[in-house]
């Protein structure tokens, strides 16, 4: 089969190659992989930003079908819907993961960076990881199960939004954008921050119900203009969702005193910071780091909910052969998630696994 692999450390090094389909082992699965959803961890692994141990394929945000059962599995069958965490091994004895944090366990293994990933038609992961996909949701949506569990994890779980609350946003990319429905969602008011380059994806977020959009290159005083879109004289909640260190520094601007900022994009490398505002503000200042466990049934029942709204998430979609098209579209910011599709384009497996079902190339 073909798959997305980064080859080896260093800059780049990532190819579309054959390698040999997958056998479950014990208490484990093969997912055929209907959608995949490319990250910004994934432009961070292709620049060399975050750890993996190559060669190793790339992809962690997946919906699929179950294509092969290993020994010891039970409650599942072959055809199943399933979407998967993406730790594929944690240690279970350290502290974090006794506090229910697998997230933070210093022996983590997450499929796509040190694990095979879903970049392939077939994956395997651990039989524990799975969670059912409800009927109602085509699966290409359930391939956001992943982000928006991370989104769940940060909004609600770490920052701690709250109805009433009146938050900023910076970075309308999908994080951003899933961000901004949970604010909603949570009954808080939100403002959308983006650059001139982010022209429609703030369209986007604008339909998706922010009460403002502002393009920071178009306005002179874009904290200014936040504050006064929120009618306050800072926000309550910041959640940094662009990976650019501008915005970390107009957010901490725009909270107000006593606000609570939380970072949930990637620079991937070190930014300058004027840590004088969190004493002078007050400020409760957060990170969070992938997902726990009790975010995902709660991520799945808002896609299936229709609380968020996956159909205007995904904009683009590009068979695994196109891969770097469709990294070019991310990077340039066309739309907002791109999907691949796996299993477009080849031949079933040599065993005969059976075809996922609801996925076409755009």
């Amino acid at each position: 089969m073909r798959a997305v692999r980064k080859m080896a450390s260093g800059k780049g090094n990532v190819s579309v190659v054959d390698v040999e389909e997958p056998t479950a082992g014990p208490d484990q699965v093969v997912i055929e992989v209907a959608a995949a959803g490319i990250c910004g961890t994934d432009v961070h692994i292709v620049e060399d930003e975050f750890p993996t141990r190559p060669p190793v394929t790339l992809g962690h945000e997946l919906a699929g079908t179950i294509a092969e059962l290993g020994e010891g599995v039970d409650g599942w069958s072959v055809g199943d819907r399933v979407t998967s965490e993406t730790y594929f091994y944690t240690c279970g004895r350290c502290l974090q993961c006794r506090r229910g944090r697998p997230n933070l366990c210093a022996d983590r293994r997450s499929i796509g960076s040190k694990e095979d990933g879903a970049f392939a038609r077939y994956l395997v992961v651990p039989s524990k990881n799975l969670l059912r996909v409800p009927d109602e949701l085509p699966l290409e949506q359930a391939a956001l199960t992943e982000p928006l569990a991370c989104a769940v994890h940060g909004v609600l779980g770490v920052a701690g939004v709250t109805a009433g609350d009146r938050v900023a946003i910076a970075g309308p990319g999908p994080i951003g954008l899933l961000t901004l429905q949970l604010v909603r969602a949570a009954g808080a008011s939100a403002v959308m921050l983006g650059t001139h380059q982010d022209s429609a994806r703030l369209r986007l977020a604008s339909s998706l119900g922010a009460d403002a959009v502002i393009d920071v290159d178009s306005v002179e005083d874009a904290s200014g203009a936040a504050r006064d879109a929120l009618a306050v004289d800072g926000a309550d909640v910041v959640i940094e969702c662009s990976g650019a260190g501008p915005a970390a520094s107009m957010l901490l601007d725009i909270v107000g005193k006593g606000g609570r900022y939380c970072q949930m994009g990637l620079y991937g490398k070190p930014i300058v910071l004027d840590q004088d505002v969190v004493c002078y503000k007050e400020l409760t200042v957060t990170g969070t780091n992938a997902s726990v466990p009790t975010a995902w049934p709660r991520a799945l029942e808002l896609l299936a909910g229709r609380q968020v709204d996956g159909t205007a998430i995904i904009t683009h979609h590009f068979p695994l052969e196109h891969w770097d098209e469709a990294l070019s579209a991310v990077r340039s910011k066309q739309g907002a998630k791109v999907i691949l599709t796996p299993r477009n384009g080849g031949a079933p497996g040599a065993k005969g696994r059976k075809a996922v079902d609801g996925v076409q190339p755009g």
